[in-house]
């Protein structure tokens, strides 16, 4: 038996033969192994209805889908773990679709969610908000990014009206409704204008506020798409606006804050004089007191 053995294997042929079978096997085993992984289906989360910006993520807004797991590999960023989405937010200035998947560079923590209109706010500038209705943006047609006139309404000594362009080309950073949301973030609802949002120089910022506080009536008005394009310098358009602004309200220099400071200091000193003075004359009489007392003795 054994000899019969060596001798069939010891046969070029045969050799042969068996290794073409065993790649077959090899090859069979392999293609299969490969083609049962590709089919193997995959519960990836999908979302059951359009999820706004900001939004938190629950388990109710999830549903599931079938995939191949060969479909799905190649995406890196995708999250195919509920409890890797459950409880995060859409991240600002995006929305998830019904029945997109979810990726990561969609979802953030609450604690990451910024503001972008107070995001890269250059030294030296303010954020005014400015108070708006659906009417005096034009039936909501004052978008971020476009670039705006400031106009001035206020009525003078003599009872007659003011009006007229106060600033020129400025830019508006957000358009959000009372309830601090950003207007054009989402398609899910629709939001009213509240509030715009811009970014001025500290002197502006503080010309707009003197306007408002004196009961001036400060409207945006748009221009059109070249105006934005090609935007000028953001500045003050009349001068007659601005001083009849500034004579209506007191200014107050930086030199009354160094003064206050200063006096507080001379008080200070004033008073440790005083304590000082006081203890030399309180220490004089003691000790006239104690050379009286040794001449008596």
């Amino acid at each position: 038996m054994g000899v019969a053995i060596k001798r069939f294997l010891s046969n070029k042929n045969t050799v042969t033969i068996i290794g073409v079978i065993l790649g077959i096997v090899v090859l069979y085993i392999g293609y299969t192994w490969r083609v049962n992984n590709a089919l193997e289906l995959v519960s990836v989360p999908v979302a059951k209805e359009e999820i706004a910006s900001r939004t938190k993520i629950t388990e109710d807004m999830l549903t599931y889908i079938k995939l191949p797991r060969n479909s799905i590999e190649s995406l890196d960023n995708l999250e195919t773990s509920a409890s890797n989405i459950v409880g995060k937010y859409v991240s600002f200035g995006t929305s998830i679709a019904k029945n997109s998947m979810f990726y990561t560079s969609y979802l953030i923590s609450k604690s990451e969610m910024p503001d972008s209109a107070f995001a890269n706010i250059p030294d030296g500038y303010t954020i005014f908000s400015l108070d708006v209705t659906q009417h005096s943006t034009y039936g909501n047609s004052i978008y971020p990014d476009n670039y705006i006139d400031l106009y001035l309404k206020a009525t003078d000594d003599s009872g007659k009206v003011i009006f007229g362009k106060l600033i020129s080309s400025i830019k508006v950073l957000a358009v959000k409704d009372s309830n601090g949301n950003h207007v054009f973030e989402t398609t899910v609802e629709t939001r009213t204008p509240a509030e715009l949002l811009f970014a001025v120089t500290d002197d502006m910022f503080l010309l707009l506020k003197k306007a408002e506080y004196i009961g001036c009536e400060i409207s945006p008005v748009p221009r059109n798409a070249s105006y934005s394009a090609d935007p000028g310098e953001t500045s003050v358009a009349n001068d007659y606006l601005r001083d009849f602004i500034l004579s209506k309200a007191a200014t107050i220099p930086d030199s009354e804050i160094t003064t206050t400071e200063d006096s507080v200091n001379e008080a200070e000193d004033e008073d440790t004089t005083e304590i000082t003075s006081s203890k030399k004359t309180s220490s004089t009489k003691k000790t006239s007191s104690t050379k009286k007392a040794s001449s008596s003795e």
